[in-house]
């Protein structure tokens, strides 16, 4: 089973779960066209399978299934939660932002995620310095809502308003996915638990159970547009399932190099869990760099986005140096 002795690779491991979750979301700018709740069946697929490729490669084999059969009822059932959790967090997002727009979803929903996930992720496993922590997250949090202001910017000749089911699906998302990690971080604590391998899959299957009633629901009534038939699942690009499972797979490794770096006591689960939330410099970096979604903007949303990227700089860097003090 690989488990990481040193800072240096446990902070490798973090950057790792940075990248994936910031990244897995080009996925779905690669199926032009497909609406989102059949690309979320083949991400649901690829993130359980994932969970099962992951664990059996790195956490031992056979020890790793194993493993999946030993941990207590409470453990399973605290993992099942944080997928049935998640799986309704990230939906309810996808949800605020067709209502609200991505720049009152974002900061309300990962912002209040960041802060309520941090914060509890602490109380369950005390590790590091808890001043940096708390400094580096505000100035993660700041850097969310000034991206948000460029996103605002760049449609400045759009219309201010903003529906109140929007705001109140964004912070019911926050809340949700603030919680959802503690709810892991609990599932591998105590004895006969499940370790930073075993507690995936569990998480996984959790995930799907939510996904069924949910995402089918959303494909008969969908919070924008038409209802969603399956024949638009069915009838898609061979590619295009390949990209949908491989986007779980990626959001899957995130999570799996999360965990696994969240169990050394060094680090402690509010560091793994602030670290990870540096996605979305990452996503933003994506549309900036790579999908020049802010080609021919503004100067001030130049200036904002400038500022955006320092801020989330020095607030990671206060959290990767918070378990060195």
């Amino acid at each position: 089973m690989f488990e990481p002795h040193s800072y240096a690779v446990q902070l490798t491991l973090m950057i790792v779960t940075m990248f994936c979750w910031g990244s897995w979301a080009n996925t779905v700018k690669l199926t032009p066209g497909w609406r989102f709740q059949s690309f979320y069946w083949d991400y649901v697929i690829g993130l359980f399978l994932a969970s099962l490729g992951f664990g059996f490669a790195l956490g031992g084999g056979a020890t790793f299934f194993e493993g999946l059969f030993t941990p207590t009822a409470v453990a399973i059932l605290f993992a099942l939660l944080a997928g049935i959790i998640f799986n309704a967090a990230n939906q309810l997002l996808v949800a605020a932002i067709d209502i609200a727009g991505l720049a009152v979803a974002f900061p309300i929903g990962i912002g209040l995620a960041l802060v309520i996930g941090v914060v509890l992720n602490y109380i369950l496993q005390p590790a590091a310095n808890l001043l940096m922590i708390s400094i580096g997250v505000g100035l993660v949090a700041l850097a969310i809502i000034v991206d948000a202001m460029a996103y605002k910017s760049r449609e400045k000749g759009s219309s201010s308003s903003v529906p109140t089911r929007g705001i109140m699906i964004s912070l019911l998302c926050g809340v949700l996915m603030g919680v959802f990690y503690p709810f892991l971080t609990r599932a591998m604590q105590g004895d006969n638990a499940l370790n930073a391998y075993t507690v995936v899959p569990y998480f996984a299957i959790g995930v799907a159970l939510c996904a069924l009633p949910m995402n089918y629901w959303m494909m008969r009534k969908p919070i924008t547009g038409t209802p969603v038939e399956f024949s638009n699942y069915s009838s898609a690009k061979s590619s295009w399932h390949l990209w949908g499972i491989l986007g779980g797979v990626i959001w899957c490794a995130g999570l799996s190099t999360n965990l696994i770096s969240s169990r050394a006591q060094l680090v402690g689960p509010a560091v793994s869990y602030a670290l990870g939330q540096g996605a979305t410099m990452v996503s933003a970096a994506w549309g900036v760099f790579i999908w020049r979604e802010f080609r021919n903007s503004p100067r001030a949303t130049t200036v904002l986005l400038t500022l955006m990227f320092l801020l989330f700089i020095f607030g990671l860097g206060l959290i990767a140096l918070a378990p060195m003090y």
